[in-house]
């Protein structure tokens, strides 16, 4: 497809596709098992090659401090920790992070968008 509009999110460079750029959309899920809580959906990816983000330690400059993710644990067995899901601003993920990361049973984090629940990127403890 072309982008006929900016916005769209490259889950690869996590950068903004630009108006007029070639693009995929593809079906992912973001689980290596099939189960329940294995949520699968679109995702958007460059038509060319781009460079995956490297930044482990800052959120990409694509997610605006004042809009807002979702954020859900998850189980070492790749369930849904009821009670750790939370819309916040993304100004304040890295904090919200480190609480649900404190939750008696969460192993990782799922960011996905708040509006429209697609799969944004995952946060992991660090080692």
């Amino acid at each position: 497809y072309v982008a006929n509009e900016p916005g769209l999110p490259c889950r690869h460079c996590l950068q903004e596709i630009a108006e007029g750029d070639e693009f995929l959309i593809l079906s992912y899920k973001p689980f290596e098992t099939e189960q329940p809580f294995a949520e699968q959906g679109p995702i958007f990816l460059h038509a060319k090659e781009c460079d995956a983000y490297s930044d482990q330690n800052n959120l990409p400059e694509m997610y605006e401090p004042e809009n807002q993710t979702l954020l859900r644990g998850y189980s070492r067995h790749d369930r849904i920790v009821y009670g750790t899901g939370q819309v916040v601003t993304n100004r304040d993920i890295n904090q919200a992070a480190k609480e649900i990361l404190a939750t008696k049973g969460v192993q990782y984090i799922h960011a996905r968008s708040a509006t429209n629940n697609c799969f944004q990127f995952r946060i992991d403890r660090k080692s």
